[in-house]
């Protein structure tokens, strides 16, 4: 006798907010409630990490958005209350919020820091129907942890995630296939899940301007406009979706790192600098993983935003600092311009497991089991006493942190004593 599938999408209501906002009001003893006022998290401008990260539901008033930059958010709104995010105090809320989903199934699939799959199939006996056990997981997370979620019923995970996108905050909402044509079918094709700025544009200029529209649609027709993705939505519209929720992430199938320089960049030995730093990141997470990459590829942001890239195959997998830095200032000269640069990044991709089987060159006189060693070595170290315990030599008194990328150290964590005299 088969179940019929019950799936829930919890998605934690204006997260890095919320998070900031019951910190502050039950662990710091501050009066005011960010919820309640015009207020955002944003990144420093000095830092050139400038955009707007999260938003409350009064700022929506003056129009103000997710990723827009923090100088277009404060001409909307001048008295605007921006805090700086601190992803030290998100990753542990996250982990709280995640433990008591896995109260209720084993089965919980973490889709991002703030938003996770549950299939609750066959749980009734313990929980009662869909929406009661909906209903007592968000509030139990209300009450213990202090911030609401939205939480999205159906069949399948596609259908829950619009779901919980229905109403908020602090909302229940079910979108069984059966209420398709009433709850889903008149939102603009905009809304859907996997349509963003291009496809809709695109749709727009066939006629189609909500997701009924594109569910009545032809497939064929719309893969004549859209290829492969025209047939993917018009599943999507009709509420198809395969998909189960995995507890258990997928292996990776890249490793990579990237910063935002705090100044333009306008000299090589620098720009290499940096890509050894990213190199230190990246080799240690291959290292932690147990994997190797076979293609390494390098990233430049200039600073008038423009873009490019370049890859190169490696004949011998590695997760060697030295030798994927290598790689990457042979990338990196054959790429630059000489114009300033705003931003680096280093890519990995061919993913191999841990296995040693390097082709031996006969012209090439580098020791890789002794830098093997070393590396492993200096990862031990800096797990047990803290990254800054091994610094290359080259960071030294200079401006660049030997360890960039990813989320730099200044939204690790936040001085709420300093912020509250300001």
């Amino acid at each position: 006798m088969s179940l019929e599938k019950v799936i829930f999408h919890i998605d934690v209501n204006s997260a890095f907010l919320s998070w900031e906002a019951v910190y502050r009001l039950h662990h710091l003893g501050w009066r005011g409630d960010l919820r309640e006022q015009v207020s955002a998290v944003g990144g420093d401008m000095a830092m050139r990490h400038g955009i707007i990260l999260a938003k409350s539901i009064p700022a929506k008033k003056y129009r103000i958005q997710t990723g827009e930059s923090i100088l277009e958010a404060k001409q909307k709104c001048p008295n605007l209350i921006l805090v700086p995010p601190n992803y030290g105090l998100y990753e542990r809320c996250s982990k709280a919020f995640m433990g008591i989903l896995q109260e209720y199934s084993p089965a919980v699939e973490q889709y991002s820091i703030d938003e996770a799959f549950v299939d609750m199939t066959g749980t009734e006996l313990l929980w009662g129907t869909p929406v009661e056990a909906a209903e007592k997981m968000r509030r139990q997370i209300k009450e213990r942890l202090g911030f609401t979620v939205n939480i999205g019923i159906s069949e399948n995970k596609l259908l829950a995630k619009m779901a919980s996108d229905f109403q908020k905050p602090d909302r229940v909402h079910t979108l069984w296939k059966s209420e398709l044509q009433k709850k889903m079918w008149p939102l603009p094709v905009s809304d859907l899940f996997f349509v963003g700025r291009v496809t809709t544009k695109t749709l727009f200029k066939l006629g189609i301007r909500t997701i009924g529209d594109l569910a009545k649609s032809d497939p064929s027709y719309l893969k004549q406009h859209l290829k492969k993705h025209g047939e993917v939505v018009w599943g999507f519209a009709n509420g198809i979706d395969v998909s189960v929720v995995q507890s258990a992430p997928s292996a990776n199938k890249g490793y990579g790192n990237s910063t935002t320089i705090p100044f333009d960049v306008t000299d090589a030995s620098t720009a290499k600098l940096v890509l050894l730093a990213l190199a230190e990141t990246v080799g240690s997470r291959l290292r932690g993983a147990g994997v190797r990459a076979e293609v390494i590829a390098v990233g430049i942001k200039n600073c008038d935003l423009s873009y490019a890239s370049h890859q190169m195959t490696l004949q011998n997998a590695t997760n060697i600092t030295k030798e994927i830095h290598q790689c990457a200032c042979q990338l990196f000269d054959q790429l630059w311009d000489g114009t300033p640069i705003r931003h680096l990044g280093i890519h990995t991709s061919r993913i191999k497991d841990q296995v040693n089987m390097r082709q031996l060159d006969l012209f090439d006189t580098n020791d890789y089991e002794k830098l093997e060693k070393m590396d492993e070595t200096i990862d031990q170290i800096r797990k047990r006493y803290g990254n800054d315990s091994v610094i290359r030599a080259a960071f030294l008194g200079g401006c660049i942190d030997h360890m960039s990328g990813g989320i730099s150290r200044e939204k690790r964590s936040v001085d709420y004593e300093k912020l509250k005299t300001e």
